[in-house]
């Protein structure tokens, strides 16, 4: 299973099964034990973060531009598709709009993987 609806910033529960943090940056004030892998290359790129933020680009765009910057990582993206099929993941970012953040775009690019493993 793979979980989204929390960020980094929240308590770290035995619910969450193995805490994920995709971003490119590690945030701020947290510490390395919230977290149990940094895989930053599934991050969103700073340019794109930027693009988005200041409503220069579309949530439709953003999204597209994600999906994009996935191609090459399919290695990471089937190694955490195994691990949600074998347990819960929960994928971690600083976002608290989860419906407008790059790791509901992962959970379903991640989820495309699940049947073929």
């Amino acid at each position: 299973m793979i979980e989204i609806e929390k960020t980094v910033y929240d308590k770290k529960e035995a619910s969450d099964g193995k805490r994920i943090l995709v971003m490119r940056f590690w945030p701020r004030g947290i510490s390395k034990d919230r977290v149990d892998v940094w895989i930053k290359e599934l991050g969103t790129e700073k340019e794109l973060i930027k693009k988005w933020k200041t409503g220069k680009i579309s949530w439709n765009n953003f999204s597209a531009e994600y999906e994009k910057g996935l191609k090459g990582k399919e290695y990471l993206l089937k190694d955490l598709a195994k691990q949600a099929k074998e347990g819960t993941i929960t994928l971690l970012c600083s976002c608290k709009d989860m419906n407008h953040c790059h790791r509901y775009l992962l959970k379903i690019t991640i989820a495309e993987y699940i049947p073929r493993i």
